[in-house]
């Protein structure tokens, strides 16, 4: 694959954690990046090289964000929350910042957008679902040369999936589980900014194109979790919930710090985050699966190390 002509692409969104991963990749094909932040957020950045600017500014405010905007050959949005916290609602933080960023592209000529959606963008019974699909209609609404992007859940290290359960599993002897057969083919996060590398080094076969990013490997959510629980060699009850209890426990959830689990992310889980229509392998991507990734996610249980380390001292 010959060297993709280096571009001057501006992020929104970037100090996320596809965002972490994204712009080192970028910069490794000559690209120069313009990583939109507040407050000095993208500092994590700083050793990726020279080809990267981080700028502080607010993107909700259109001059600002037309100034940002303005000379670059691309904009990728990669904003997005999965829990609405004050002011930041699925409304503002998808929808709004959409239209500001696609009536930011227009003003000032930038014709090419990437944006980040979902599995299932536009899915009524869930807030962040409908949000997701609100803005990928105003992309789609433009003139612009749009890609899409819809993963399923997201896993590497770090994430909010993986990680999460991990967290909760090692301070709860029993973990209630609502939605605990609801389906998800898990992507892993290099293989998503893979596609989107590879998207922007090739707009012909990408413009005006939705890619549907998921894993080979389809788990249940409740399968999912006692493997976690299990590659931590941990003694946890995992209890599967029916939809009645698990709609409580979310009403309760929502109220505590951090919001581990809401009413909207049970709606989310009503609806299988698997694809149909194989996004990674129209670029030439074979999915790494989430089995293979446990392990080294997670290390190995405290038990195996230890078996491991009497073996290492016995005689041969």
């Amino acid at each position: 694959m010959s060297r993709p002509t280096p571009q001057r692409i501006v992020i929104l969104g970037g100090t996320g954690f596809v965002g972490s991963c994204l712009v080192p990749r970028l910069v490794a094909d000559g690209h120069g990046i313009v990583l939109l932040s507040r407050n000095g957020q993208a500092r994590r950045h700083a050793t990726v090289g020279r080809n990267v600017q981080v700028v502080s500014t607010d993107v909700y405010d259109p001059p600002s964000l037309r100034s940002q905007v303005a000379g670059a050959d691309a904009v990728i949005n990669l904003v997005g929350i999965l829990n609405e916290s004050g002011r930041q609602t699925f409304a503002r933080a998808h929808v709004e910042l959409t239209r500001l960023v696609v009536d930011a592209c227009r003003d000032t000529g930038v014709l090419r957008l990437h944006q980040m959606s979902a599995l299932h963008a536009g899915a009524a019974s869930s807030a962040y679902l409908r949000s997701r699909g609100e803005a990928e209609a105003l992309v789609k609404a433009s003139t612009l040369d749009w890609t899409i992007y819809r993963p399923s859940t997201i896993f590497g290290p770090n994430d909010g999936l993986i990680t999460r359960f991990d967290r909760l599993l090692a301070i709860a002897p029993v973990m209630p589980l609502p939605r605990p057969h609801a389906r998800m083919a898990p992507v892993y996060v290099g293989d998503v900014v893979e596609a989107m590398a590879r998207a922007v080094a090739d707009p012909a076969r990408s413009v005006l194109h939705t890619f549907e990013l998921y894993g080979r490997e389809t788990w249940t959510l409740l399968n999912l979790v006692r493997a976690i629980r299990d590659a931590r060699g941990r003694h946890r009850v995992v209890l599967p919930m029916p939809d009645g209890l698990g709609r409580v426990q979310a009403q309760v959830a929502q109220f505590v710090p951090g919001k581990p689990f809401t009413p909207d992310n049970f709606r989310t889980l009503m609806i299988d985050s698997v694809g149909s229509t194989d996004g990674l392998a129209e670029l030439g991507i074979e999915p790494q699966a989430l089995s293979a990734w446990l392990p080294r996610l997670l290390g190995q249980p405290i038990r195996q190390r230890r078996l491991d380390a009497s073996r290492q001292k016995r005689p041969s």
